[in-house]
């Protein structure tokens, strides 16, 4: 009998890709066996912290790592860490911002659900409309703490470029913070936002990187992450309440060590594959349309496979069949793009999305099986 068993909660399996509400990304062997081995002795956190961010580091070719609780957390403290550098005083004044520069410049392009986590550290959104440069400029002013870039799936609108952002803030004195959370693979932007400029960037550790779910990577430079740190737990700051574990701190740094020695064509070629199974078994249905696709930008560059169909003559709406995938036997979960949602970023149709990256060996022939079922049942 598993823990779920004994829980009542019955299990899924996910082509629905590394969504924080399914549970993220599922662990190596080895990434268990770290926070299995970390979970048996008391260590100094602050000192922990240190080693594991030095070690990030090196591994990421960046100037300094810290462990973080999530991306979300990572704004947060990137956010803190903006108003505060390193000045303790500052540090526990926050989330009151009274006498400290606190205004975050956004372009409207990145504006999604995820950029409220500035917010938790006291900071306040100045948005500008389009790719304007100018614009950007014009909004600097003497209570702007840094200016706050974002790359994801989801932002699909036009936006000026990172390295262009970065130099109009360094001109400015002023540091670029960027929410990559989902942008590996390729493991290269790791260490890519470093050397386009970004001061400092979060990155999702339960994803791509197949770390705990509840860990996230601030990546950058020394002196910016290092105010992270200090706004961090164990330290009485704002991110007090976003701890994270010595044993998700060990795990972690044995996850990025693991991804970025991967042999990815090894396993590109294993998704590529699974999406050309999918496809072509769900091409074969009438009144169906399926495609390979990427997702929108340079990172999270997974294959999978997009599938949508004429609802009238199927039968079923694609609603009704994501719901038949999970209550079904046994439960799947897909991606269901929906413009009620996502509409923000520009999608205007319905379609399901199956990604390989979650699925374990053969879930894909199960999760297109059913999917077969579900699509043809009322024809």
């Amino acid at each position: 009998m598993t823990i779920y068993d004994e829980l009542g909660v019955k299990p899924i399996i996910s082509a629905a890709g590394t969504l924080t509400m399914l549970g993220g990304s599922l662990m190596p062997p080895e990434v268990t066996d770290a926070m299995a081995q970390a979970s048996r002795q008391f260590v100094p956190m602050e000192e922990l912290h240190i080693a594991a961010g030095r070690r990030i580091a090196e591994l990421c070719r960046v100037e300094a790592a810290h462990v973080c609780a999530c991306a979300s957390a990572g704004i947060s403290l990137m956010a803190a860490a903006c108003i505060t550098g390193g000045d303790r005083d500052k540090i526990r004044q926050l989330p009151d911002t009274a006498g400290l520069k606190n205004k975050f410049i956004i372009q409207s392009a990145h504006r999604n659900g995820f950029d409220r986590a500035l917010c938790v550290a006291g900071g306040r959104l100045v948005e500008i409309k389009g790719a304007d440069a100018q614009a950007l400029e014009a909004a600097i002013n003497e209570e702007t703490a840094g200016i706050y870039y974002t790359h994801a799936w989801f932002c699909t609108g036009e936006a000026l470029p990172l390295p262009q952002v970065a130099e109009i803030a360094h001109r400015h004195g002023l540091p670029l913070i960027a929410d990559v959370a989902a942008e590996v693979p390729p493991v290269e932007n790791l260490w890519r936002y470093f050397n386009e400029g970004a001061d400092a960037y979060t990155l999702s550790g339960g994803k791509a990187i197949r770390g705990p779910q509840s860990t996230g990577l601030i990546l950058g430079r020394k002196e910016l992450v290092e105010a992270c740190r200090l706004n961090d737990c164990p330290h009485g700051g704002i991110g007090r309440g976003m701890k994270t574990g010595k044993e998700e701190i060990c795990a972690l740094v044995k996850a990025v060590d693991l991804y970025v020695h991967k042999d990815f064509r090894a396993e590109m070629a294993v998704w590529e594959a699974r999406v050309a199974r999918v496809i072509e078994a769900m091409s074969a249905i009438q009144h169906v349309r399926a495609w390979r696709e990427f997702p929108f930008g340079d990172g999270q560059l997974i294959p999978h496979a997009s599938i949508t169909w004429d609802e009238g003559a199927l039968g079923i709406t694609h609603a009704e069949a994501v719901k038949a995938l999970l209550d079904g036997e046994p439960r799947i979960a897909v991606q269901f793009i929906n413009p009620q949602v996502y509409g923000f970023g520009g999608y205007q149709s319905k379609e399901l999305r199956v990604h390989p990256s979650t699925l374990q060996e053969g879930e894909d022939v199960i999760v297109t099986e059913r999917l077969k079922q579900v699509l043809t049942a009322k024809r």
